[in-house]
Order: structure tokens, then sequence, then C-alpha cells
């Protein structure tokens, strides 16, 4: 078997790739990301096909805030179609290509042209639903939102109709393509991995607190208001909340404006994952209350550091543990939900300890990447 991978950043696909090329099937990835920033991926460097004119400058420009609005939409788009082009333009002989939703249509036909298994990958919800979702938030909070581009959705539905496999992380994600009448038969979920090697247990929670933990961009799509919310409304003498990742000054003032942000809030910004990983184990729980997401990576990499967790039914945390097993799964915009939760850690250590211990033994039994690489390999066989 051969197989090409298209990503126009890194994500998920990298470890995919890796996995791929640690059972010899991987005959090239294409990303948009310079070669020089992925010296590190020693495994995949003979099959690397870079594509960095448009995304480079793309990411430099994100990242100083000077592409906004409809500029960024265009720029998007742009390289997208870019990349997309040059992946079909290039691609090698295979038998199966995934590529990354929104970046791969023509490569689809072009691998499907040449007699192989096109299997469109898409990390998060029905792009349909996505918009909804986030459209509805925006509404609820009377924060603008200038949508997803229509010509991204329907680039989006092109590929999902031109692909012979479309696989999707978690069961919110599967039912959000049923539900816009996909036919089931043509997806196939693929929870991700998560590196054991980088992320375990790596210090303890400390007794005489409570430590709330969240890791991500700060937004509307992560359900931030809603663990604002569930914060004030948790009782405990030493109680903190820290936010590891991007955060937007902008949205904190809007926090602020609305008066959910308390002022012993911790920003952590980004962390190296040996930190990250110190910061879950000193942890008492992890929150991600997102009203849309694929799957939280990070759920994953809390539970390997004996953190519990508390998952939205939208962060693919019910393809990972049982409620009231290494943690618990709270509906979407629940404050309270979140609160009781907490507040029943924060009243009950030994309630705190035994799902530490649940979680360590769950994430054993999820595995680590390689397992991820064995379920993607049994769904391309599947399709040849």
């Amino acid at each position: 078997m051969r197989v090409v991978l298209s990503v126009v950043g890194k994500f998920h696909t990298f470890e995919l790739a890796r996995e791929m090329a640690n059972r010899d099937v991987l005959s090239a990835i294409f990303t948009g990301y310079p070669r020089f920033k992925l010296r590190q991926e020693h495994e995949v460097q003979a099959q690397l096909r870079t594509f960095p004119w448009l995304y480079a400058p793309y990411m430099a420009l994100r990242g100083r805030n000077l592409l906004k609005g409809r500029l960024l939409k265009q720029w998007d788009l742009a390289n997208c179609l870019s990349f997309d082009a040059y992946t079909a333009w290039r691609m090698p002989p295979c038998d199966v290509y995934v590529g990354l939703s929104s970046a791969a249509l023509w490569s689809g036909r072009q691998a499907k042209q040449r007699g192989a298994r096109f299997v469109c990958d898409r990390g998060s919800a029905h792009i349909r639903v996505q918009d909804r979702i986030l459209r509805e938030e925006h509404a609820l909070w009377d924060m603008p939102y200038l949508g997803v581009d229509p010509r991204f959705i329907e680039r989006e539905e092109a590929e999902y109709a031109e692909a012979d496999c479309i696989t999707v992380p978690s069961g919110f994600a599967v039912q959000s393509f049923i539900d816009q009448g996909v036919a089931p038969h043509k997806l196939r979920r693929l929870p991700y991995g998560v590196n054991l090697g980088s992320f375990a247990r790596n210090g303890q929670a400390a007794a005489d607190r409570f430590d709330v933990l969240f890791t991500g961009g700060m937004s509307l799509q992560k359900g931030i208001p809603y663990l604002l919310q569930a914060y004030k409304l948790l009782q405990h003498p030493r109680k903190s909340l820290s936010f590891a990742g991007s955060f937007d000054p902008t949205f904190i003032e809007a926090m602020k404006h609305r008066g959910l942000w308390s002022d012993d809030i911790v920003l952590l910004g980004h962390l190296p994952w040996e930190a990250l990983s110190r910061r879950m184990s000193q942890s008492h729980a992890l929150v991600l209350p997102s009203v849309q997401e694929g799957f939280g990576m990070v759920l994953a990499q809390a539970l390997a550091c004996g953190c519990p967790v508390i998952g939205s039914q939208h962060t693919g945390a019910p393809d990972l543990i049982e409620d009231g097993k290494a943690g618990y799964i709270v509906p979407i915009r629940s404050p309270q939900a979140i609160a009781d939760r907490l507040q029943g850690l924060a009243d009950d250590p030994a309630l705190q300890q035994r799902l530490s211990q649940e979680a360590l033994a769950t994430v054993q039994h999820i595995g680590g990447w390689r397992n991820y690489g064995d379920q993607a390999l049994a769904i391309y066989r599947e399709l040849l």
C-alpha cells in the first residue's frame, strides 16, 4: 500500500504521517509549513513536500494580528486553493490519498483519476453545523461574527461528495454529518491519540488548594463564558483558574464588561509541552466546555497526566471517558453543570484522587498514536 497525505499546516496529520512511515507505507506528505520548521520531523524527511509560499507569510501576519476580517478570509482561501493545486500537480502514485478538508478537492480528484481512493479527513463537525453553532453562539453573546466563508462551505461539501470516505474524530462529528444528509456508510470515526512520551504524570495537585486549568485558544467556540460563570459559582477558599494558550485582550475586556472575569485568573500563555504536562499534573481538573470542537486533544493529554477532565458533549469527551469515571461529560452552554462537578471534586479530595487514578488507567487503554495509526490503516485497507 502507498499512502499520500496533505495538510496546509500540521495538526494531527504529522502524527499520522509518522505512523504511516513507521509502517513503510508513506509515499509523501504535503504541507504548507516551510521545511526549516520541520527539521525535527526525522521520520518523514524523505517524504516531505513543502509549499510554504502563502502559508508562511499568512501565519506570520496573523500572529502579529495584521490579517483581519475579509482580508484574512481572502488570504486563507488563496492559501488553500494554491496548496491544493500544488498537491494535485506534484502527487506521486499512491493507493490512498488522505487530504485534510478545505484544501483537498482538486488533489482528491486527481488521486481518483489515477485509481487511488480519496479520504477526506475532517477534524471537526460538518462545516455547516460548525458555522451554525458559532453563529448562534456569537448572537447569544452579542459579539460580531463574520461567519464561515461560503466559498469554503461550497468547497468542503464538494470534497465530502467526492471522497470515498470521510474520517472524523468523534461521535459528535459523525452525527453532524448524518444530520446534514451524508450517508453513514461513508463516515469513519477515527479518534486522535496522545503522545504518552510527552504527557505523563509530573507532579501532584496540592492538598490545600483547588486549581482549575483550561488549555487552548480563548474564544466563544471554546465555551469560555460558561467556564467563567462556573468558576464564579465554585466555592473554595484557595481556588484558582489558569489559562494555558493564546488569549485575546479584546475578548478578555468583553468578559470583564459582562462581569465574568475574576481578578485571580492566571494567564500562562503558550507553554512548552514539558511545562504543560507539569501544569496538568498539578491541576485538580481540566475543563473544556467547547460548544463546537471535533476532538479536544487536551482532554487525552490531561488524562495522561492524571488530571480529571470535564468536557462538553461536543468535545469528543464521550469518545474518551464514561461520565463519572476519570471525569465528567456535561451539556454545552451549562455553567451550572460545570460548577456542580467542580464543587464535587473540591469538596471531596478522595473523589478527586479516585478520578485521577482512573484517568491514568483510561489513557493507557486508549493508547498513544500507534493505536490511531492501526485504526487508520485498517480503514484504508477496507477501502481497497
